[in-house]
Formats: C-alpha cells, structure tokens, sequence
C-alpha cells in the first residue's frame, strides 16, 4: 500500500474541511476515495470538489462494506461515532474519530473493546495535541520540572458563537442530537489536553448552566471544581457567551508554575521545593527563589492535517499517532462527571456511574424539542 484510502463520512463542517486540505497537497499519502452523507445537497458539494476521484453513500454503513476505503474519517454528530467505528473494527477499516468520541462512557467502554479485538489502527482527532505549547507543557509536567502538582487553572472562554450558529443544525445544541453543548463540541480538545498533561480528577463538582447565553436546551456555560489523587485542587471554566474571551491555563506545582496564554508559555521556576522552603525558612514573610522566563518551543502547530499524517503513517508504517483512539474515554469521563454533578447537585466520584449518567442522559433526549434543520455548513478555517 502506498496510499492510505480515505473514505470520509460525514461532509459538514469538518468533512469539508479535511478534504479542502487534502485537495491542497497537505497529505501527501492520503487519497480521499469514498464520501458519505445522508444530505443530498452534501453529496453534492463533495462531487463538485471531488468530481470522479470518490465513489459516494448516503449511509457510512455502506461505506464501509464498499471496500471503497483502507480507512474511514467520521465526522457526524457524536452519538454515532462509536457505532461507525465499531462498525470499522468489524470490516477491518482502519478508523480515525472526530471528538468526542461518544457521548457517554459505556458506549465509547464498548467500542475500546471491539477497537481491542482488531487489528486496524484507531486514532481520535485531537489535533490540539500537536500545539506546540501543550506539547511542551506536557513534557515539563512530566519530566517533573515542576515538582507535584498543586493546583490546576483553565479558563477557556475563547469558544464565542453565535445564535446563527446553533441554528445551522438540528442536531446541534439538543440532548437528542449532540448530546450536550460546549463540553461535548467545543471543550473535548481541552478536557483531552487537560487529562493528558496533569491526569484525570477522582471527584468533580460541576456547575453547567444551560442555554445561559443562547436559546439552547443544553449547557453554554460550565464551572468546575476537581480535586486529584495527590491532594491537588482545580478549576475549569468554559462558556460560548464571553467576548471577548480568554484562554489562560496554569499549572502549579511545588518546583514552580508554568501558565500559557495567548499562545506562550511563561515559567516562573522555584529553586527550592516550595513544601520544604516552607518548612525550614525562618522568617515568616520570605518567599522561596525563582526565576522567571519565557519557555522556547519548536514553533510547530500541525493541527488537523498533522494528525491525518501520523494516522497514514500508523497505516503504512506503523509510526505513532497523534492520539490513540482509545484514549478518547478519558475526556469523555471528565465531562460525563460534570454533567451529573450539575444535574445531581452533588460532587461525583471518578470513574463516574455509567448506569445513573446514561438514564439521566435518556431523560433529557426524550424531553428534547425537535429542531427544523437549517442546513447550513460554516467554514471551520482559524477555530480549533
């Protein structure tokens, strides 16, 4: 194979978009050979851009069994991710998922399994990975040049939409379509990137305020309160009503504090143990030394289109994905956890209760209100 056969499913937003790459030379071992989507009108933006080059399905099922494709790209509304993949596993097509990778834990649970059961590659879309700042992050964290983790902060209110926008689908913004909102659509990169960096919480206390800002039914505004194995405390905020917005996240720990913000990294470097500078120093208003700098990065951002390659290069030579498929639940559970706190008025233990989430969840899809579908796709150039 010298080519990985892409067959996308799904041509909204993203589906348009990955393949706008593509068209521009930016994966050079891929070849988009398969689009599926139930619109006609898709169909036929994706014949306009891909003319003969693709076979086209109204369904991803058929998709898959076509045997049009080494490998599916999903990119439909998020209760069908684990359902299309599974579906993959089944046929031996390598699988690639937009995030999230579910909706609730015990479906994404099963299609960890099944992942597990076949030989294809599994890869989740988290392209926030390849940012070059969280890359380094990660490193400090965990080649412990900040000591232990004291305390977590990350204000993420960047994510402004409009009413426009929640109006473009009927899928969108609904407990029957999406799911949920700005923890399920806008923050699974975040949830993701904040439990790769510093690890899951083992209890959450959450605060999701719903359709705050926006004529929606699900939550458009969130504060959360985590506390992990070691003692250490944190705080999300996320909303898609602020603007302007901020997107500040900071990492304590007992070496010194790293925060990034406006896409830089600024380190403030103890020399001491804050703990034991705390313990021997006698004066009383003293604080320990620490030098403060700003942190060098390699610069790269490869995005979505980094992400794609790395999964060809898995395929074709077994190189390292950007994100293993299955680490898709780990961000999922963060977010499942906030949702039920909200809704239960109590902190929620780590992992959360898949049986009380998910009835809690089918509650809420069978109240949801039928939306009309405005059908409107928007560029996705200059968002996550």
């Amino acid at each position: 194979m010298k080519k990985v056969r892409l067959g996308i499913i799904g041509f909204g937003n993203m589906g348009t978009s990955h393949t706008k790459n593509w068209l521009d030379g930016k994966m050079p071992e891929i070849e988009v050979t398969a689009v599926a989507d139930r619109k006609e009108s898709r169909l036929q933006v994706a014949r306009e851009m891909l003319g003969d080059k693709a076979a086209y399905f109204t369904e991803g099922s058929e998709l898959i069994k076509s045997g049009a494709c080494d490998a599916i790209l999903i990119a439909v509304p998020h209760y069908q991710h684990p359902e299309l993949a599974m579906q993959g596993f089944e046929h031996n097509v390598h699988v690639m998922c937009e995030k999230p990778a579910g909706v609730y834990t015990k479906q994404v649970r099963e299609m960890n399994e099944a992942a597990a059961k076949s030989d294809a590659v599994f890869g989740m879309m988290f392209n926030q990975r390849t940012n070059c700042v969280y890359r380094k992050m990660h490193e400090m964290v965990h080649s412990g040049q900040l000591g232990e983790i004291k305390r977590v902060n990350w204000i993420i209110t960047d994510w402004y939409r409009t009413q426009s926008y929640y109006d473009s689908g009927a899928w969108r913004a609904t407990w029957d379509g999406e799911g949920g909102g700005v923890l399920l659509n806008q923050c699974p990169h975040n949830l993701d990137l904040l439990q790769w960096i510093c690890g899951l919480p083992v209890r959450v206390r959450a605060f999701c305020h719903e359709g705050k800002w926006h004529d929606i039914e699900v939550e458009d505004d969130v504060t959360a309160y985590l506390e992990f194995e070691n003692g250490a405390t944190g705080v999300f905020i996320t909303s898609t009503g602020d603007a302007p917005g901020t997107n500040r996240f900071e990492i304590l720990g007992d070496m010194g504090k790293l925060v990034c913000e406006n896409n830089t990294l600024h380190l403030s470097q103890l020399s001491v143990s804050e703990r034991e500078f705390s313990k021997t120093e006698k004066l009383g208003f003293a604080t320990p030394p620490q030098t403060d700098s700003i942190v060098e990065t390699d610069g790269k951002n490869e995005q979505h289109v980094g992400v794609l390659n790395a999964f060809a290069g898995a395929i074709l030579r077994g190189e390292p994905l950007v994100a293993e498929g299955i680490e898709g639940i780990n961000g999922l559970m963060l977010s499942n956890a906030m949702h039920l706190s909200s809704w239960t008025g109590e902190m929620v233990t780590l992992p959360v209760d898949e049986e009380d989430f998910l009835k809690r969840l089918n509650e809420r899809r069978a109240a949801s209100p039928h939306k009309e579908d405005a059908n409107v796709t928007f560029s996705t150039e200059g968002t996550y």
